[in-house]
This record gives C-alpha cells, sequence and structure tokens, in this order.
C-alpha cells in the first residue's frame, strides 16, 4: 500500500467535507474532524458492495478492496496510537459496532471489522429496546472521549427499524512546547464579522514562533511537546490580514494549501502576540453535506450492504443518518479535542536580518490540528466568537 498516495487522497476528502462544513457553519464556531468521518465511511464501505461501494471510494477519494482497509488499520495503529506512554500526546481512537440479535455479520465483514478496525461487533435489540441501544452508545462515546462528546445520536435517532450503527471516537490532548503563562493573559478586543467587538481573554507571549506571511494571511504553528516515537503534532492558526477575510480565506485554502503552507518553518521574534482562548462544541447531521460529495446510493433505496449481514432483510439496509459532534479547548496549556461519528443503518421503508513578526488573532480565524510525518489531519475548525462554547 502507498501510504503517502492514500494520506494524499485523505487529505484531499478532508478538503471537500471542511468547506462545506465551514461554509455551512458561517454564523458561528465550528469544529470537526474529518478523520473520523473518513474511517467511519470506510467501515461501512466494507459492508457494501457494487455501484453503492464504487460512490463511497469516490467519495473518500481512495480505491476499493484491502488497500482502504488497510490505510484505515495504519491511521489507527501508528498514527493515533497513544503518545502519552512515550511523553507525546494522550491520544485515542476506537471503532465500535451495534448490530440488532437478528441479524449475524458476514464472515468477511466480521474479519475486517476485527483486524483492521480493532472493534468486535455488540449483539443489540433495536427492536424492543432502541432507545437503550442509544443509550448505550453514547455511553460509550462519552467514556472514550473524557465525557467531552455527550449524547452523539439525539433523541429519537435510533428506533424499532435501526438494525445496524457504526460509530467512532477520537480524543486528543496535548501541552504545547512552549507554553503561555496564564498570568500574563488579559482582557482584549476581539472583532466579530459584520462589526461589533468584544473583551476576550488574550494569551500572549515574547518568545519565538513559526509565523509565515502567505498571500493575504498569517500562519501560527504551534507545536505540542513530541514524545519518543517520531510522531510530532501540531496547531496551526490561519488568520486573514482583514477583519472580514474568514469567509473568502476559507473559499481559498486548496489541497497546496494543506500540503505545502500548514508546515514546519523557522521560528521568528515575536513583536507583538495576541491569541484568545476559546472552547468549542459543534455537532452536525452530515447527510447533506455528504450527498454534495456525491454520496447518495447509502443513503437511497439502491443501497448495497449486502456484504455487511447475513439476512434476509439484509437488501434493504442503508444508511440513514450520519451523525458528527466534536470539542475543541484552547488554553494556555495546551489543546484537548475530541470527535465522535455515527452512522445509523435502516431497514428502507422503514535570513539575512533576523525577521520580526507579530500575530493578533483579535478576529476570525481557521485552525487545523495535524500530524507532522504523514500530514493526516485531525481536527479543522473556525473561531468567529471566542466566548461562545
Amino acid at each position: 500500500m502507498d501510504l503517502h498516495a492514500s494520506i494524499h487522497s485523505q487529505t484531499e476528502f478532508s478538503l471537500g467535507f471542511s468547506k462545506e462544513v465551514l461554509a455551512g457553519s458561517a454564523d458561528k464556531n465550528a469544529v470537526f474532524s474529518p478523520l473520523g468521518m473518513s474511517v467511519a465511511l470506510s467501515l461501512a464501505a466494507a459492508g457494501a458492495k457494487g455501484p453503492t461501494l464504487d460512490q463511497i471510494c469516490t467519495c473518500l477519494k481512495l480505491k476499493e478492496g484491502s488497500q482502504l482497509h488497510e490505510f484505515s488499520s495504519q491511521l489507527l495503529n501508528v498514527v493515533l496510537a497513544d503518545g502519552s506512554p512515550n511523553g507525546g500526546p494522550n491520544l485515542s481512537f476506537v471503532n465500535g459496532v451495534w448490530v440488532d440479535q437478528s441479524m449475524t455479520l458476514k464472515p468477511t465483514f466480521k474479519d475486517i471489522v476485527k483486524k483492521q478496525y480493532g472493534t468486535e461487533a455488540r449483539s443489540v435489540d433495536f427492536v424492543n429496546k432502541a432507545n437503550e441501544v442509544r443509550t448505550e452508545v453514547n455511553t460509550w462515546v462519552a467514556e472514550e472521549t473524557k465525557d467531552k462528546i455527550k449524547e452523539l445520536l439525539p433523541e429519537g435517532s435510533v428506533d424499532g427499524s435501526a438494525r445496524l450503527v457504526l460509530a467512532n471516537a477520537l480524543y486528543f490532548n496535548g501541552t504545547w512546547k512552549k507554553q503561555f503563562d496564564s498570568s500574563k493573559t488579559k482582557e482584549g478586543t476581539f472583532n466579530l464579522l459584520g462589526g461589533g467587538n468584544l473583551q476576550v481573554p488574550m494569551m500572549t507571549t515574547a518568545k519565538k514562533q513559526v509565523i509565515k506571511r502567505i498571500d493575504d494571511c498569517k500562519i501560527l504553528r504551534l507545536p505540542y511537546v513530541q514524545g519518543k516515537d517520531m510522531r510530532s503534532f501540531s496547531m496551526y492558526f490561519i488568520l486573514p490580514d482583514e477583519t472580514n477575510g474568514l469567509p473568502d480565506l476559507e473559499k481559498k485554502v486548496d489541497l497546496t494549501f494543506l500540503e505545502h503552507h500548514l508546515s514546519e518553518g523557522p521560528e521568528v521574534k515575536v513583536s507583538s502576540f495576541q491569541l484568545p482562548r476559546f472552547k468549542i462544541t459543534h455537532s452536525l447531521e452530515a447527510t447533506a453535506i455528504l450527498k454534495k460529495l456525491g454520496l447518495v446510493l447509502p443513503f437511497s433505496n439502491e443501497a448495497n450492504f449486502t456484504e455487511m449481514v447475513d439476512s434476509p432483510s439484509a437488501s434493504s439496509l442503508s444508511i440513514s443518518n450520519v451523525f458528527h459532534k466534536s470539542f475543541v479547548e484552547v488554553n494556555e496549556e495546551g489543546t484537548e479535542a475530541a470527535a465522535a461519528t455515527g452512522a445509523v443503518i435502516k431497514l428502507r421503508g422503514i535570513l539575512m536580518e533576523e525577521p520580526v513578526e507579530d500575530f493578533i488573532a483579535d478576529h476570525p480565524f481557521m485552525f487545523v490540528i495535524k500530524e507532522e510525518q504523514t500530514g493526516v489531519i485531525l481536527f479543522v475548525g473556525h473561531v468567529l466568537n471566542p466566548l461562545e462554547s
């Protein structure tokens, strides 16, 4: 498997998905994990067949077959392995599968779920205890995300027609390589899109930082403490020059920008530095977004998930909803972030001179959390109002 090519394809999906989510959140803060969405769809692809499988793979920009699941396995076991025992970020990514007791997983699907996605299906009673199953899934997600993601599946999302739920949970907690002094955090002015402003807690520092200028924006890279392994995680803050420049900036961000401009670089002296503390929780139902990206068949009467279960009803399965919920908190010590994705499958019908830069994030900006060695993007979002959680 060509890991570099697969990561490039995954980044391409992340970009398309991110643009749709951010455009749909033009009036509010947003955070989400395109990685979590990608793995959830890959897991669904393991039970898909024919044009349904083709469409999922086309949407993910990945080739169908064993490579698709080998890539997910690599992500889970290498990129997303917990780094805390080695002094790096506390990191966790887990998958979960819940299947109705009336159905049996096909051996091939069961094998992929176990070997490539690291989980085994839980047998449950959707027909008579749908809400209890919903609660079970939500409790599992809350536990795996240290209580940062609650109620992934909203009330009424799982009923007696549900037959499977595919879910995953991602948790990240990293400490800045250069922490901010909380005693120096002061109230500062943050300008809102369209006018108006408010006072927010602004972190500041005089330490050298990785700041680069790209066209009409500045990019700040804040690396996390690195463990003994080769992985290196960073958070990027992309700040447009203009106070109201975020919408145009998000439209211009392309694959080249993500792969080449969000990168390591030399540190520069800082003349003035302000970055707001913020905490965001964001929920979305992603079906409409995925359909915009060309993923239509899995949600339709033509869906084919017959490779998932041994049952006369297998030909009547389709995805009813895809729920995604994320959390991020940025403060003086570092970043805590979490995300969960759940797909509910139901029965149908049913240097010359040392440069000096400033970085004053006093207006809306975009952010990305990624792993540097592979380029895998974990989280994307934007901040319109640091006080709105």
